[in-house]
């Protein structure tokens, strides 16, 4: 009557939706204020340093948030209280941006949201691809993707109607009514996935192999190979070569990643007012959400390393023409071109990472992976920082146009892992 696998096949198609709802809701108060913090920052005295220091240590504790949360993910019974606290904690304290009155509470408050992000993320990543089947992991993160980028066209649309008339703060008190939608979908909305079940459903030849060359020596002998193992805790347990080299080809790419706002930054030295940011997220987004869920298809079907190696390379472009600036009308184009790299690369890496690991350490694989990229996305933020500052705004983007450049072919030099065929 009360079947786990039952349970589980029920519940596929409403976690992948209430995750696509949670990740709109959050999105559209996350980017109701991202969009503006620079001008904010500039408002209250702080610059381009100011800007690469509160988000190169804001991402650095979400790293290792992540890092953390990925090994107790592999090991609790239950992950939706990890989820829904870490929605409850960031959404607390976006709207207190409405009443900080120097940088450095700035910091304070994006430190405590990226933190919460970190836990939750490895902990829901984990959720979806126990709720899928492997075939279709690629889809269920892009539809996921596609909700959360449709959040940031509501974020700077809903930013845009306030901002006018109640200014900066009257946005960041705004982003509380999202914000609260959010925690309350994940609480109601959530249902665990029984790991029984899983276990059960994770029997494909593919998944075996993986499972009986990489758990531990206890699981081995009891048969148990989708569930934590009982033996020896370890942060970082073996993985297969192909996770370490994707690793490092991402790792790679992230030193020329930095914050998007040197994006917004840079669109402001060529004259797009500090008053059109919300624009500039509407495009990149409308792109990103429109080709999220075909792209985490595609990926289902064709190589992954592949459609993220072409990623890359529209990130290199991107760049480039940001480096040269040769007019506002190609910012604005080149913003919204800008949105495909997000699709082509954030839900198909994530589930490039999740099918080339053991089903019970795909939280470790999943935290090591976003820790690392989240380190180098802080160095790549100091880095951009200081060269904006000593050789001027067109250097930074050079350097990372030339990284992505080399990190596309790096990465088309990986085969993905052979995938069951689909049904």
């Amino acid at each position: 009557m009360d079947d786990p696998a039952l349970a589980t096949s029920e519940s596929t198609p409403r976690n992948v939706y209430v995750f696509g709802l949670t990740s709109f809701l959050n999105d559209t108060a996350s980017e109701m204020a991202y969009w503006v913090l620079p001008a904010f920052l500039t408002s209250l005295g702080a610059g381009p340093a100011q800007l690469g220091m509160i988000e190169g240590i804001a991402e650095s504790m979400a790293s290792f948030a992540k890092l953390f949360s990925g090994y107790v993910t592999d090991k609790v019974a239950r992950r939706k209280p990890i989820v829904v606290g870490g929605y409850f904690v960031a959404n607390a304290v976006k709207p207190l941006l409405a009443l900080v009155s120097s940088w450095w509470q700035i910091l304070g408050i994006r430190f405590c949201d990226r933190f919460a992000k970190g836990v939750r993320g490895t902990a829901r990543d984990v959720m979806v691809a126990e709720s899928v089947d492997e075939s279709a992991l690629g889809s269920a993160y892009g539809l996921i993707q596609a909700m959360d980028s449709a959040g940031a066209i509501a974020g700077p649309l809903l930013a845009l109607a306030v901002i006018g008339r109640f200014g900066m703060r009257g946005v960041f008190a705004s982003a509380a009514f999202p914000g609260a939608l959010c925690v309350l979908v994940a609480w109601v909305g959530i249902r665990e996935v029984r790991r029984a079940s899983v276990k059960r459903r994770a029997s494909s030849p593919i998944q075996a192999e993986r499972s009986s060359a990489h758990v531990t020596p206890r699981s081995t002998r009891t048969g148990e190979d989708a569930r934590p193992s009982t033996g020896k805790s370890e942060w970082l347990p073996k993985l297969p070569l192909g996770f370490y080299y994707v690793l490092a080809v991402v790792t790679l790419f992230s030193l020329g990643n930095s914050s998007d706002m040197f994006l917004v930054l840079r669109a402001g030295n060529i004259g797009i007012p500090a008053s059109r940011a919300p624009l500039l997220g509407l495009v990149f987004n409308i792109m990103f959400t429109l080709m999220s869920w075909p792209a985490g298809k595609l990926s289902d079907r064709f190589s992954r390393s592949a459609i993220a190696a072409a990623g890359y390379f529209v990130f290199a472009i991107v760049y480039f023409v940001f480096a040269l600036a040769p007019s506002q009308l190609a910012i604005w184009l080149t913003m919204a071109f800008y949105g495909l790299f997000y699709a082509l690369t954030n839900p198909v890496l994530k589930a490039l990472v999740v099918e080339s690991v053991a089903g019970d350490v795909r939280g470790r694989a999943l935290g090591v992976y976003s820790f690392l990229t989240s380190v180098t996305t802080l160095l790549s933020s100091v880095i951009t920082g200081a060269l904006w500052k000593i050789y001027g705004p067109a250097v930074p983007f050079y350097f990372s146009a030339g990284i992505a450049t080399v990190s596309a072919f790096a990465l088309l030099a990986h085969r993905s892992p052979a995938r069951p065929a689909r049904a």
